[in-house]
């Protein structure tokens, strides 16, 4: 694929069918190998951009009835601007990204997919929790600097490992992603426990986060970023939690405060800190969670449980495949209602 920054394209086009015609804004962003067949019979004459600049998307949505959108922007001068525009399928489920108001007073609809990567973003945050139990980055960095090699016993225990078998894990967020979670962890015979939604009252099935953070083994967030939960990991939050515990994050960047949680992790109060996503991204002007990575002393020897994913829980094939056909039967429920 070529740089989603710069580059345009327009690989799939379809035979002329019934439907109107469609654009995709970034093509890129899904990745390759994906089967477009359904789509390009659905829609007449499908265009596709590996991606788009601001000042492209009038240009290149002109005459378009539908476009197919996962992170461009779609501002209120470009819908202004679009007078054959009636439906925005948004290939995500975030529609931060579009001026929604704009899109309501112009009658054009948005619709999104949501519930997508639930079995492999629920896989990707059980690699990080099994990776930080077993301490992996610090025992790879002491392999691969010859520290196995050197050792005057058959093994290495300078690390301490969690057994998660009967510790107590915290998941925020009880929508798919966290409700799968919750159920895989059966199988390893933890103790799970649903916050309440941040800024709710508490009930005896979902306590507060704050009352449950004294008794937490793991910590994992699967809720949305907003006003709520920015932050809702910070500096009192993690003064709360057990030493030892671990923290995973395969949310948005910015629920947890991540330089007090790398903080906390460096004196050795935080046990394990895992991270998918970061508030920039991709994070062109660094980040203290980066800084402290590319330091090679991480694994060797200051020992910090550390390990930062580049926002890829979400990339298994099956998942982006899953994508595109929502967002078709998104574009199918729509033609339906406009016969």
């Amino acid at each position: 694929m070529s740089d989603p920054q710069l580059a345009s394209a327009t690989p799939p086009t379809a035979a002329a069918g019934a439907g109107p015609q469609a654009v995709m804004l970034d093509m890129a962003s899904l990745g390759d190998g994906l089967d477009f067949s359904r789509l390009k019979d659905r829609v007449n004459g499908l265009v596709c951009h590996d991606a788009t600049l601001p000042e492209q998307v009038v240009e290149r949505l002109e005459g378009a009835e539908i476009v197919l959108v996962n992170k461009v922007r779609l501002e209120a001068q470009h819908l202004e601007a679009l007078p054959t525009l009636k439906l925005i399928a948004v290939m995500a489920t975030g529609t931060n990204n579009i001026d929604m108001e704009a899109a309501r007073a112009q009658g054009i609809r948005v619709m999104n997919v949501a519930a997508y990567g639930t079995a492999s973003v629920a896989q990707h945050t059980w690699m990080l929790m099994l990776a930080l139990a077993g301490q992996l980055p610090g025992y790879q960095g002491d392999v691969a600097s010859g520290e196995w090699q050197r050792s005057n016993t058959f093994c290495l225990m300078g690390r301490p490992t969690l057994q998660l078998a009967g510790k107590h894990l915290v998941i925020v967020g009880k929508g798919e992603l966290g409700t799968a979670v919750g159920r895989l962890a059966e199988a390893f015979d933890m103790r799970v426990t649903f916050a309440a939604r941040p800024g709710s009252e508490s009930t005896s099935q979902r306590p507060s986060l704050k009352h449950l953070l004294p008794e937490a083994d793991v910590i994992s967030l699967h809720c949305p970023l907003t006003p709520e939960t920015h932050h809702l990991i910070d500096e009192q939050a993690l003064a709360l939690l057990k030493p030892g515990a671990l923290l995973i994050n395969c949310a948005r960047g910015g629920i947890i405060d991540e330089e007090a949680a790398l903080a906390a992790l460096k004196r050795g109060h935080l046990g394990g800190l895992a991270v998918d996503s970061l508030p920039e991204e991709p994070p062109r002007e660094g980040h203290a969670l980066l800084t402290a990575l590319a330091d090679g002393r991480t694994a060797s020897e200051a020992g910090w449980n550390l390990i930062v994913t580049p926002h890829n829980a979400w990339i298994s094939r099956e998942a982006r495949q899953n994508i595109l056909d929502l967002s078709l039967a998104n574009i199918e429920a729509y033609l339906g209602e406009n016969v």
